[in-house]
């Protein structure tokens, strides 16, 4: 295992006036052991960074070490790593033993050390009685485990993951979501994992780096991204349903400040007898918990409710809210940066 250190990375594709830069000067330090998720949207450049911490892309400016090496110049190879990618690139003509073993094999490890590491990597993955099954016979999930346990195998220092769940349903990402947890409590592979979608981040992250058009906005646990917010991007990223981010409520005090923006996540608003007047423009019904839509005069704000609300309001109707005053963030309207 090994720790990680991203110095100053800086990613450009062309040269000269013409370059197009799409990761401005990334800095962090990761732990060894540590599970550390890459989160953001689309072209935000999650997957750049983490290509290059593989080798797959070249660095432009700063330095990326693993343990005690930059490893900047390295070949793929010579760095130390696995990656599990979101095909999972399994060779459909091999059993799952040979797909595991086939790194093993190529890099010449005797054929009982081979069948030791396999057979151990299928144990934790619950792959046992796969291992003579073809790819074409296994689910998606069984699939991603192969390619997990085909990682596992190289007992490397350092473990990629590039948005590995996005081809599996809901179901199966929750699953295969909880055995990479109980995978890193057995193995303690320092390890990057890159996605989009916020919920993986929240579950899986030790901390997590919050991406946004190549710039890392915030790196922290999972608790700080949620509860304090670096930027206007954060807050209304990390969050589902979003941060609501108003330029005027009644009986807030913006410090006399126009270029202010007050954030309140949907669940610190409380419905009462009075308070901010607003008007249900529509109500999602998520089982135990309701989201009402709402218009404060030219302002949106959410509200999420639970079933112990004694009856939902009708769409049209006007409900009063009461925001909780330790739960209230302020935002720089022009930079989006936490006051």
């Amino acid at each position: 295992m090994a720790a990680i250190s991203l110095r100053n990375i800086i990613k450009r594709y062309g040269t000269g006036p013409k370059a197009n830069q799409v990761i401005h000067g990334v800095n962090a330090e990761v732990a060894d052991g540590e599970f550390i998720v890459i989160v953001g949207p689309s072209g935000c450049g999650k997957s750049t960074l983490l290509r290059m911490v593989a080798g797959l892309e070249e660095v432009s400016e700063g330095d990326i070490a693993i343990g005690d090496r930059v490893v900047n110049d390295l070949e793929p190879a010579r760095r130390d790593i696995a990656m599990v990618f979101q095909n999972y690139a399994l060779y459909p003509h091999m059993s799952v033993f040979d797909n595991m073993a086939y790194g093993l094999k190529i890099a010449k490890v005797p054929r009982e050390e081979i069948k030791t590491r396999v057979d151990k990597a299928a144990k934790i993955l619950e792959l046992g009685h796969l291992l003579d099954r073809k790819p074409r016979a296994l689910s998606g999930g069984q699939r991603q485990r192969v390619a997990m346990g085909r990682a596992i195998v190289r007992q490397p220092q350092v473990f990629l993951f590039d948005e590995p769940l996005s081809n599996l349903d809901a179901k199966l990402r929750v699953q295969t979501r909880l055995e990479i947890q109980k995978l890193h409590r057995e193995l303690g592979i320092t390890s990057l994992f890159v996605t989009h979608d916020q919920v993986e981040a929240m579950t899986l992250a030790q901390r997590m780096m919050v991406m946004n058009a190549g710039r890392m906005e915030q790196f922290g646990t999972p608790e700080e991204v949620y509860n304090r917010p670096a930027t206007t991007f954060v807050a209304s990223f990390m969050g589902s349903p979003p941060m609501n981010l108003l330029r005027r409520a009644p009986n807030a005090d913006f410090g006399g400040k126009p270029g202010t923006l007050l954030g309140i996540r949907p669940e610190h608003l409380q419905v009462a007898a009075a308070g901010w007047a607003l008007q249900v423009e529509t109500i999602e019904m998520l089982g135990a918990e309701r989201l009402l839509y709402c218009r404060m005069g030219d302002e949106s704000v959410i509200v999420r409710t639970d079933e112990s609300l004694s009856s939902a309001p009708a769409i049209g109707a006007t409900i009063h809210v009461t925001p909780r005053a330790d739960r209230l963030h302020w935002f720089d309207a022009e930079s989006g940066m936490r006051l």
